[in-house]
């Protein structure tokens, strides 16, 4: 098999534990390819030995059987970005803090890897979205596997957001932004201002506000077949986008479109993984400190 590593070059302590997973990949005769801003750090800053025959990902022109993202859910997010449509699925092995997107430890990765070589690892499919202006495009990648926020850009006046949804309005929301997320990013981002967890797979979206000055506002759910249209309107006409934590400036003229993608990403899942039992654990979700 053809593994594909992702890492993360600003975390050095963190990034050392990949040179135990090239040994077991070496040690398995996997064939290694390892993106090349990451393979220098590990070369040049942490001096790691590199395996004979491990080749550098340059660009986007790669392909590989596995793709192992090394780190925390940055990382993940980072890693499904570079492997866009080409349907690679993506282990995530944690070295990071909650781990929640990339879930394998480095100690359960063997065990992982075994399971990937048997064929008995599941994968599960990831929704991904799509972001769109009605004048020119988005700057770089314009997929979000978490979420596409609308924030505001200064710290006092908040923005004016008319939504419609498969061209019905639906309401202007008066807030510091507006979140659009898939079941993947219902944990993260938008889980942290109030919106549902969502499970994997319900074929749902999420429109979440971001401090609605408004008592009567709640989130929706959506279908994920549904399209979201966006008009923005500021004090200081500008606004912020987000897909995933990368954000770019907008013009308040810029109609905005949100839609479920033309691919999914895959995630590598260990046999009998439940995602409820995830959520109780990494979340800990439904713990009373009294018990």
């Amino acid at each position: 098999m053809t593994f594909a590593i992702f890492g993360n070059i600003y975390q050095a302590k963190k990034a050392a534990a990949v040179e135990k997973v090239m040994s077991m990949l070496d040690g398995r005769e996997a064939r290694l390819l390892i993106d090349e801003p990451f393979l220098r750090f590990l070369s040049d800053d942490l001096h790691i030995h590199i395996p004979q025959g491990v080749e550098a990902i340059s660009g986007d022109a790669f392909k590989a059987d596995v793709a192992l993202s090394i780190g925390g859910d940055g990382t993940f997010l980072e890693t499904a970005r570079l492997v866009g449509c080409r349907g690679i699925p993506i282990l995530g092995v944690n070295i990071g803090r909650l781990g929640f997107l990339a879930d394998f430890t480095p100690d359960e990765l063997a065990a992982a890897i075994d399971d990937l070589l048997a064929g008995r690892c599941q994968t599960e499919e990831r929704c991904v979205l799509q972001l769109t202006y009605d004048r020119g495009m988005p700057e770089g990648y314009p997929y979000a596997l978490n979420e596409v926020a609308v924030l505001k850009r200064d710290v006092s006046a908040m923005v004016s957001i008319r939504v419609e949804i498969n061209g019905e309005y639906l309401t202007t929301y008066q807030a510091d932004g507006l979140i659009i997320n898939t079941p993947t990013g219902s944990t993260g981002y938008a889980l942290s201002v109030g919106g549902p967890i969502m499970q994997p797979g319900s074929r749902t979206l999420g429109l979440v506000p971001v401090a609605p000055h408004s008592l009567t506002v709640r989130p929706v759910t959506l279908t994920d077949d549904a399209v979201v249209t966006l008009r923005v309107s500021s004090r200081n006409h500008r606004f912020l986008v987000s897909l995933d934590g990368r954000s770019e400036k907008c013009s308040e003229d810029t109609v905005l479109t949100i839609k479920r993608a033309p691919y999914s990403i895959r995630v590598v899942k260990r046999p009998g993984q439940s995602f409820f039992r995830t959520i109780r654990t990494k979340l800990m979700w439904g713990q009373d400190i009294r018990d």
